[in-house]
């Protein structure tokens, strides 16, 4: 039997993604109600410009004291879509103090604080769901952490930003410069006219940082990630891939080690096999590669950002959570127990494409050859071309570390013959 009290949810910013939950809570409120077994009720929506007009919202809701509504004590969700990490942290512990359950989309907050707000979720007795702060309308958060609860997962690689994404596609299909598909990208609505976040992997990172701590059961925040961009990968980088039948894509990759005593997360542009299922994800899309050890391989596909894929991950939670709240229960909080510790970068073991500028005559390959021996990287395969008294040399290696691969970098830039490093990619995947 349906309760016909209405829950009451407070929703804080009503940009892209805020205004297009307020309208699936308008236009789709019968069946939210059938599906959760009460009515929902948009009782206060909290922005930072009240003339703005906003379509289909009651003007009577908008406020601009977020702090008020959320200490109201009668709402029973609070939805947070500002993004950014003050003043969301507090309105998202105030909310909690005050009774309100949470579903947030704030990628960048839980990955920077995420244990905080789990621990005050759990003293509250409040749930804290977030499946949109991850690759938007995508399952992703839930399947790791209900799903797949009983099983063991060894590793999470997934292209996570849909901009950086679509500029390497670009590139790859049309031979375009970085600016070039950058100016495309903006021009399209892709990147922000600000793309740092996005082009220097501080956003893929954020994820990254969450799905390694529900998938390994351990902490990971931020800055436990390494994370490199894509602003320095070149129209020659996405060549020389392609000679290997590869592609580059920017790339969150999160493993347990084989020893099952660490993990280690990562961001960063790297060519992957044109047989490898991420390699065939283009423009803005996103997908995540899960091995786990009894489900074996699992690839999650969609949009992974944009107004209506977000809300639909949104209004998700909130259904859960609504629930739950009507059950007088909670979803599953912070699963922590493992403790690993999350190994630095240089203990990463992977294969390396590395391209040298270096002089045009007898010998070189010897020279390079030996430096790889020293630091004890073995070399798969080589490929010169010369001409004028110069020559680039591409060297593919087996696995190594990152910190014997930097070590033979930095021996090789020793070289007379060696007249620079053109770039280094990873090569991952295989």
């Amino acid at each position: 039997m349906m309760r016909t009290r209405p829950l009451k949810v407070a929703l804080l910013g009503c940009g892209v993604v805020g205004s297009e939950v307020a309208r699936i809570m308008t236009t789709h409120a019968d069946d939210l109600a059938a599906r959760i077994g009460a009515p929902v009720e948009l009782a206060g929506v909290a922005v930072r410009r009240p003339s703005k007009v906003r379509e289909g919202i009651d003007p009577a809701l908008i406020t601009t004291d977020a702090t008020a509504l959320v200490k109201r004590g009668d709402i029973d969700v609070v939805i947070e879509v500002i993004g950014g990490i003050e003043p969301s942290r507090t309105l998202i512990t105030t909310a909690f103090e005050h009774g309100a359950s949470v579903v947030s989309a704030n990628k960048a907050l839980l990955a920077e604080d995420g244990a905080a707000l789990h621990a005050a979720a759990e003293q509250h007795g409040r749930d804290l769901y977030y499946e949109a702060a991850v690759a938007g309308a995508i399952p992703l958060v839930r399947p790791l952490r209900e799903s797949l609860a009983g099983d063991k997962v060894n590793r999470v690689l997934g292209i996570v930003n849909g901009t950086t994404n679509f500029i390497l596609d670009k590139m790859d299909t049309s031979g375009a410069g970085y600016s070039e598909a950058l100016d495309e990208a903006t021009a399209l609505g892709y990147a922000e006219a600000d793309p740092t976040a996005d082009v220097e992997g501080f956003d893929a990172a954020a994820k990254a940082a969450i799905l390694a701590g529900i998938a390994f059961h351990t902490r990971v925040r931020i800055g436990d990630v390494h994370r490199e961009g894509i602003t320095e990968v070149t129209a020659a980088d996405i060549a020389s891939a392609r000679r290997m039948g590869c592609t580059v894509k920017l790339l969150a990759i999160c493993e347990r080690a084989a020893d099952g005593q660490s993990v280690t997360a990562r961001v960063h542009p790297a060519m992957i096999p044109l047989s490898h299922p991420l390699a065939s994800v283009r423009e803005a899309y996103n997908a995540v590669f899960v091995e786990a050890e009894a489900a074996g391989q699992l690839m999650f596909y969609g949009p992974g950002a944009g107004g209506s894929p977000t809300a639909s991950a949104v209004l998700g939670d909130l259904v859960a959570v609504c629930r739950n709240k009507l059950n007088e229960a909670t979803g599953p909080g912070e699963s922590a127990y493992t403790r690993l510790p999350v190994s630095p970068m240089g203990d990463v073991v992977t294969r390396y494409h590395i391209s040298l500028d270096v002089a045009d005559k007898p010998g070189v390959l010897a020279q390079v050859a030996t430096v790889f021996a020293e630091q004890g990287v073995s070399i798969d395969t080589v490929r010169q071309q010369g001409k004028d008294g110069e020559a680039s040399l591409v060297v593919v290696t087996h696995r190594a570390s990152d910190a014997a691969l930097s070590a033979t970098v930095e021996a090789l830039r020793k070289l007379d013959t060696v007249r620079g490093v053109a770039s280094i990619m990873r090569v991952e995947g295989e």
